[in-house]
């Protein structure tokens, strides 16, 4: 089947074609119904700005959205000797609309098709995202909030150091993911630009009007230089791995913690037999892989910016055929980190703390500091208040009997501040504004 570049006696050897296509019909399944979006928004615009007749678009429009229900029903898929999936859609529509079908086309290339499909796409698994984020936000703080008296150890250097709490160290990975969402939001402000009539990267002489199709697609603005526009190719899917890697980040700190305190040595928290695997010759076992998977996915995807990165280095401004590989990078890692969500809340749902973990005399040590301040309380200066405390320890002589503390300055373990981070979870999240483009893609395909 004839490609929609190839001209006429031209072929491509067999062997060539399969290692330049490689995967990419694969990825471009996820890219359908937005490529039909931005198939709808182009066509409006063609018509106003009179390259199409009115009275060829509506049999446009109305085929598109019979082909995003098709899509939306499982029901669609990239036929063999096709390219990819923008081939696929102007196929269909001219198997069922005759030579009308070919003219959705006109004014844009390939290039400004495959951006408008993926910045669509990515600006909706952000939007997925974000939304797994609040599940796990909401269970860290309602469990930040219920065990907010439940003391733990607070370890530096591996090392037994200060009291802490299990509010305290839920409610750290609460404000956490509050703080990874600014990366994702800077991610969703470059998905969320329009480059479509960017064309192959120069623009064209028809009289596009690319504020309307920035409108119909609800996106914030349009990448204003064409140039610029095709440059945004690999540099947003950089900004959302790079996102996706920081919540790696905390994702894996969390299953690290989980790993330790589960272990026997710690024993602070247990995991139910449900979530945990056995030895073939330890009858004794009970392994958290969970958190070690996590654990090892999480520190996989901290790769992923370099991967772009050198995916993309060296290559001078315009479109260049190694972005196809940018999708290789971009759809699994999306997949990764919405798994690693859903089972970091499945784990922190049903793992069960250990109370009065610090009245063993073991962590009599732990309050070390609290006796210092003591003496500094009442009037010690305190270098030798520290001083006299150390001695006391060196020479065994230090007891501290009481597990009475009175921590109250924000975001401590008697003021946890769940209230304030609360309201920064709130800002961030307001700040993206799914709404808007939400209710422009429902009007395109209403």
């Amino acid at each position: 089947m004839a490609k929609l570049w190839q001209k006429e006696n031209q072929k491509t050897d067999a062997k060539i074609e399969q290692f330049t296509i490689g995967n990419d019909p694969l990825y471009d399944l996820k890219l359908a119904k937005y490529d039909v979006l931005g198939s709808l928004a182009h066509i409006t615009m063609l018509e106003k700005v009179g390259i199409l007749k009115s009275e060829e678009l509506n049999p446009l429009l109305k085929e598109l959205k019979n082909i995003s229900k098709e899509i939306a029903q499982g029901n669609f898929e990239i036929e063999n000797g096709i390219e990819d999936v923008h081939s696929q859609i102007e196929f269909l529509l001219t198997q069922r609309l005759g030579d009308l079908g070919k003219k959705i086309h006109a004014g844009r290339s390939r290039n400004d098709q495959v951006l408008v499909d993926l910045k669509l796409f990515m600006r909706e698994e952000i939007k997925q995202i974000v939304g797994q984020i609040e599940q796990l936000f909401d269970l860290l703080i309602s469990k930040s909030n219920a065990h907010q008296k439940d003391l733990l150890p607070g370890y530096t250097h591996l090392q037994v150091a200060m009291p802490s709490s299990f509010g305290l160290w839920f409610g750290a990975y609460a404000e956490s993911l509050v703080e990874d969402i600014e990366l994702f939001e800077a991610a969703y402000r470059l998905s969320n630009k329009n480059p479509l009539g960017s064309g192959a990267g120069y623009g064209t002489n028809f009289p596009l009007d690319r504020q309307l199709t920035t409108d119909l697609l609800g996106f914030e603005a349009p990448h204003v230089n064409v140039v610029n526009a095709q440059l945004s190719r690999g540099k947003t899917e950089l900004f959302v791995v790079t996102a996706i890697a920081q919540l790696a980040n905390t994702l894996g700190r969390l299953a690290m913690d989980v790993c330790l305190y589960n272990s026997q040595n710690f024993g602070f928290i247990e995991l139910p037999s449900e979530l945990t695997t056995g030895s073939s010759i330890m009858p004794h076992k009970k392994n958290p892989d969970v958190a070690e998977l996590l654990r090892g996915k999480s520190n996989k995807m901290k790769a992923l910016p370099s991967q772009l990165v050198l995916l993309s280095s060296n290559l001078p401004s315009g479109y260049h055929r190694e972005f196809q590989l940018t999708k290789e990078v971009l759809m699994p890692a999306i997949e990764e980190i919405k798994d690693c969500l859903e089972i970091t809340h499945y784990m922190i749902s049903n793992i069960k703390i250990k109370p009065d973990l610090l009245a063993d005399a073991k962590y009599d040590v732990i309050f070390s500091v609290e006796e210092v301040n003591k003496l500094v309380l009442s009037g010690v200066p305190f270098r030798e208040a520290y001083q006299i405390v150390g001695n006391q320890i060196e020479k065994g002589e230090y007891s501290y009997k009481s597990r009475v503390l009175h921590h109250t300055h924000l975001g401590s373990i008697g003021n946890l501040g769940n209230e304030q981070i609360q309201q920064l979870k709130n800002i961030a999240w307001a700040r993206f504004q799914f709404e808007k483009a939400e209710k422009a893609e429902n009007a395109l395909l209403s």
